[in-house]
């Protein structure tokens, strides 16, 4: 089974993505948070820094796009191509609001036509692969058909399908019959969603034995581990993590990002590994409450000091 690494935005950067191969190697590939450029295709230098080349040394990277339009796509695509990327990706799955309204994003799953009309002129021109990954729908996964009949015209390098659609957020229960038709596909097909422990894994192979290829997001930002653990390696443990958030901390500062900034950073991997450590709230509240660094250092501390490790433990949505 070959196993991806989503984009994960304001978390799977580079400094994040180069740390996380080399103490937990097994991802065949890392997505890049998408860059998002205006209609002439300039985006911002955080985006350009983030898939540097020599910011992602020996990382299998592919860059993603989040735009409904040719132009802005292809001119961003030449400038990927000219750093030596061969692939991107075209984000048709994003379900924040913001973007929705802005028919970008899952936005685009609205108008087939219109995706159809995009997709034609990107793979008439578009100098590197492209691959897309979308949702079963804006909707309802009711539209995913229509959508897979658009994606069957164009050779796409790989469609990744994130079996929910937009109204299901992150929420809903993954819809995995809807995503049965995908396996038809001329085109490779990656599963995306919910894979969060070898079990989960476990039942989607048995579901779906010719499955080549699942995308992890959340179950990885959780678990840094899990790619090993899903290809019969040891589960996570307390040292690995707490070495792991350490040099995660230390790189960050060394790369110039201001303690309190480095501390919002820290926090928002809590939001995820916060299942990690059952029985952990009032720790984890002491985290999440800390403003300067010496006083998340010290919480951080007295969470590995006190409360044990669940490795078994996967993501859950809060409430």
């Amino acid at each position: 089974m070959e196993l991806s690494f989503a984009p994960m935005e304001g978390i799977t950067y580079s400094i994040y993505r180069r740390l996380h191969a080399r103490l937990f190697p097994g991802a065949a590939r890392y997505y890049a948070p998408f860059i998002a450029p205006d209609s002439s295709g300039r985006f911002k230098a955080g985006s350009l820094r983030d898939v540097l080349p020599e910011n992602n040394e020996g990382l299998p990277l592919v860059p993603q796009l989040l735009c409904n339009a040719p132009a802005p796509f292809l001119a961003v695509a030449e400038e990927l191509g000219a750093l030596g990327y061969e692939e991107v990706n075209l984000n048709a799955g994003c379900p924040s609001g913001t973007v929705v309204a802005k028919h970008k994003g899952a936005g685009m799953l609205g108008d087939p036509a219109q995706l159809d009309a995009c997709l034609a002129e990107i793979f008439s021109r578009c100098p590197l692969r492209v691959s897309v990954k979308t949702r079963l729908g804006l909707h309802s996964a009711g539209e995913f058909p229509a959508l897979l009949a658009v994606y069957r015209k164009y050779p796409l390098s790989r469609l990744i399908v994130h079996v929910r659609d937009r109204g299901g957020m992150y929420r809903s229960i993954p819809d995995r019959e809807a995503f049965a038709p995908a396996l038809d596909c001329p085109f490779p097909v990656e599963y995306n969603g919910d894979i969060f422990t070898p079990a989960d894994l476990a039942s989607l192979q048995a579901r779906y034995p010719a499955l080549q290829a699942v995308m992890l997001g959340r179950g990885a930002v959780t678990n840094p581990a899990l790619f090993r653990q899903l290809c019969g390696g040891e589960a996570l443990s307390a040292p690995e993590l707490r070495d792991f958030h350490d040099r995660l901390i230390e790189a960050y500062l060394a790369d110039g990002l201001a303690p309190p900034y480095t501390v919002s950073r820290m926090k928002e991997l809590w939001f995820y590994q916060r299942c990690l450590f059952p029985g952990g709230e009032r720790e984890l509240k002491a985290i999440l409450k800390a403003r300067s660094l010496p006083d998340y250092r010290a919480a951080v501390a007295a969470l590995f000091r006190e409360v044990p490790l669940d490795p078994a433990a996967g993501f859950r949505n809060p409430g």
